[in-house]
């Protein structure tokens, strides 16, 4: 008779958003801190609805567009995080692709792992965001494991769009440490305010808390020493020591890596047999052969 299963000693909260450019510059040192607590921690991402639908929109659509290209880019000089040479609009709403993301979850963690990264990437890669049902859905077909016709369905459910609602609604509950953040990143993530004067977490915000509600919260983007120490405060015995992989073996787990992502993740001689670089506005894409196929991999004309 096998020995029971222990409940995990801490829970890891990521706030996020699929259209986020500053979640997307912190992949590299949130896909290694997962990968270091792998199978010790229970996981658990809010999507908090960026762009919502009810925003007024922009007067002048090119000139909003012009100006977050110009946002991204300058992010993308901070976290070395590919950037599209061109991105076509703002998204319109983080709706569509928080709920595809939230619907792939009811199909295991490395499925929606795999979804969320293709949706980033819509965006950041190509430079059309996923922000209509129709482009969400697309940019995840061909994902290992993924039962398409289950996700639209799922995607389309008032179950799901009901847990995205409380997400967002989570996400306007920030704890109190994060209202104000002292400095020393270009992103330090205090909390931002909304237009009806409370606040939302700034993304990416992990929460890190333990079963007798002990937390910390850690903001913004920072490097990964900042959330082992984290870790270290609640959980001493959960061990941080970085987990990398060989080349080929991350590759095939995560299907696309940028070079920060090589470099905090692999170990061993680079690229891998088989790897297809794409190349963007700020540095290369390596994609696993098999995602090549799929075309969610090529950045926007310049």
């Amino acid at each position: 008779m096998s020995a029971p299963q222990l409940a995990p000693v801490l829970e890891v909260v990521e706030y996020t958003d699929p259209l986020c450019p500053w979640s997307w510059g912190a992949e590299p040192v949130l896909r290694l801190l997962h990968t270091t607590l792998d199978g010790r921690v229970r996981r658990r991402r809010v999507f908090c609805v960026l762009f919502d639908e009810d925003d007024d929109p922009a007067p002048d659509p090119a000139a909003e567009t012009a100006w977050y290209a110009r946002y991204v880019e300058d992010i993308s000089a901070h976290t070395r995080s590919p950037r599209a040479p061109r991105i076509t609009r703002v998204a319109a709403s983080s709706w569509p692709s928080s709920l595809v993301a939230a619907a792939a979850e009811l199909q295991g963690g490395t499925v929606a792992d795999r979804v969320l990264r293709r949706l980033r990437e819509t965006v950041f890669v190509r430079g059309e965001p996923a922000d209509t049902p129709e482009l969400a859905l697309a940019a995840a077909q061909g994902v290992p494991g993924l039962d398409e016709e289950r996700l639209a369905a799922d995607a389309a459910s008032a179950a799901v769009r009901e847990r995205v609602r409380a997400d967002r609604a989570e996400a306007r509950r920030p704890v109190p440490e994060v209202r104000s953040v002292a400095g020393g990143s270009p992103h330090p993530g205090a909390a931002k305010e909304t237009p009806d004067g409370a606040y939302r977490y700034a993304l990416p915000t992990l929460l890190l808390r333990t079963p007798d509600g002990a937390y910390r919260a850690v903001p913004g983007w920072r490097p990964y020493e900042a959330y082992a120490e984290a870790v270290g405060l609640l959980c001493p015995e959960l061990t941080t020591d970085p987990v990398t992989l060989p080349a080929d073996r991350a590759l095939e787990r995560h299907r696309s890596l940028t070079e920060p992502e090589r470099e905090l993740l692999t170990h061993g001689p680079w690229p891998p047999a088989g790897a297809v670089r794409v190349e963007t506005g700020n540095g290369p894409l390596w994609l696993h052969p098999e995602e090549a196929g799929t075309g969610r991999g090529r950045p926007s004309p310049r």
